[in-house]
């Protein structure tokens, strides 16, 4: 019985397969051969789907190093994942993925600002002839914490997002978001717990749990707002950030600065919109706490945004990202 052949493996008798799968390290292309390649964006009716516009389409987590600028002027090197979307016509097929990555290494010496995204916003709408675009860089910025009283030092990360968006018009926005990681002492609990010693003589101690807060922020005109400017906002607004570095003498101060500034999640949330609505450089912002119970199974939330017509709302119910 004569053997019949398969398409990308060998068959007994040394019958070879119909496709040949040997990579031809060896093969260098040319412009010729380049310019012969099929090209889907010159296929009539590629498309799949419904001919409507695509609010969204791009690339997501790609990563690559990215340097900024401290508020010290110090130049950093960070890991960052982005993200980049441009608005596709209904006439048109799809776009050049490829052009928005290679548009970040096209920049990877310069340091990464509001005024270059700006360009990169630019460069996508004129050569992926789209009316809005938006980029997103994702990373975590370390800053040097100091403890409370032993004189130690520590680095603590910061989950830190730029985003810009540019729409048909050419309006640019810029918006930060910024996590904040604190600690958070039941006021009710600590009421009990005192109750409880001077009544009866019981040591208790009042719930107590990590928490974290999710502050955007959409910047004002022709103002800047450095990384280190959101952290000392947070700090001021809540006391009672984690520690990195400690020793006994540590410990016991952030006890007692738990102790002098017990806190429900709700006044989490307007210590925050205090402390931010003053700073005239922020132009909105939405804030999200989650106080991650130590008492219940389940979490204590709030959300507030600063109330600018057409701006930001209080819709936020990604929680499960607030776990920390």
């Amino acid at each position: 019985m004569k053997k019949k052949p398969m398409f990308l493996h060998e068959t007994a008798g040394g019958v070879p397969p119909l496709v040949n799968r040997r990579f031809d390290a060896k093969f260098k292309s040319d412009a010729a051969y380049r310019a012969s390649l099929p090209d889907m964006m010159e296929a009539v009716n590629a498309a799949e789907g419904a001919r409507v516009p695509i609010q969204q389409v791009g690339c997501a987590n790609f990563r690559l190093p990215l340097q900024y600028r401290t508020a010290a002027g110090k130049i950093v090197t960070l890991e960052t994942s982005v993200t980049g979307t441009v608005s596709l016509q209904a006439g048109l097929k799809g776009i050049n993925m490829g052009r928005i990555m290679r548009a970040f290494y096209e920049h990877e010496d310069e340091v990464f600002t509001f005024d270059l995204l700006r360009r990169l916003l630019k460069k996508y709408q004129r050569k992926i002839d789209s009316f809005h675009a938006r980029i997103r860089l994702s990373f975590s910025y370390p800053m040097l914490q100091p403890s409370l009283r032993s004189g130690l030092a520590g680095w603590q990360y910061y989950r830190v997002a730029f985003e810009a968006t540019m729409d048909a018009a050419g309006k640019f926005r810029r918006m930060i978001d910024f996590d904040f990681v604190y600690s958070s002492t039941c006021p009710c609990s600590a009421e009990l717990a005192e109750h409880a010693r001077q009544t009866r003589g019981v040591y208790a101690t009042p719930h107590a749990q990590r928490s974290k807060a999710r502050v955007r922020v959409e910047l004002s005109p022709g103002r800047n707002l450095a990384i280190e400017d959101l952290q000392r906002h947070c700090a001021n607004a809540l006391k009672t950030e984690t520690q990195v570095m400690v020793k006994r003498e540590d410990e016991q101060a952030f006890a007692e600065l738990n102790g002098a500034n017990i806190k429900f999640v709700e006044d989490a949330a307007r210590l925050l919109y205090r402390e931010l609505a003053g700073d005239k450089r922020i132009a909105d912002f939405q804030v999200a706490c989650s106080h991650l119970e130590s008492l219940h199974s389940h979490d204590a939330v709030s959300v507030i945004c600063k109330g600018v017509k057409s701006g930001f709302n209080a819709d936020f119910m990604d929680f499960g990202s607030l776990v920390c």
